[in-house]
């Protein structure tokens, strides 16, 4: 993708006040959501050159290549803007579990009408198999 094109994608994104934007990652091939994170312009650039997304940690204040450490990857599919403007849905093929936790997605916790929380997903993976510490 050249500079000008993405220039003109970066002025169609509103970004908060401290320049980030929600992004929603779902699986391409099971259309599941399978996380939510924060981007940030540099971020967005990064997911274009490389294919491979990248996010902004607000925790670390620096950019998260999904899978860095993990090995747990997302490639780049589709990148779609809603019609505000204000939140980016990621099209991936997600490359093992999304979740911290060792679950396929961070959305595993369902709220039953009797107001007690059921866990949906079981872990595919050991967390402390995740992570290189």
């Amino acid at each position: 993708m050249n500079i000008d094109s993405l220039s003109q994608i970066l002025s169609t994104i509103k970004f908060d006040s401290q320049g980030l934007i929600p992004a929603i990652a779902q699986d391409n091939d099971k259309n599941d959501v399978v996380m939510m994170a924060w981007m940030n312009e540099e971020s967005i650039r990064e997911t274009f050159k490389s294919g491979r997304v990248c996010y902004w940690s607000r925790s670390r204040k620096s950019l998260w290549k999904k899978g860095e450490t993990s090995g747990q990857h997302q490639e780049l599919v589709d990148f779609l803007i809603d019609c505000d403007g204000d939140t980016i849905l990621l099209r991936v093929k997600q490359h093992g579990v999304a979740c911290h936790t060792g679950r396929r997605s961070c959305f595993y916790r369902s709220v039953q009408n009797d107001g007690t929380i059921k866990e949906t997903m079981k872990v595919e993976k050991d967390p402390s198999e995740l992570y290189n510490s």
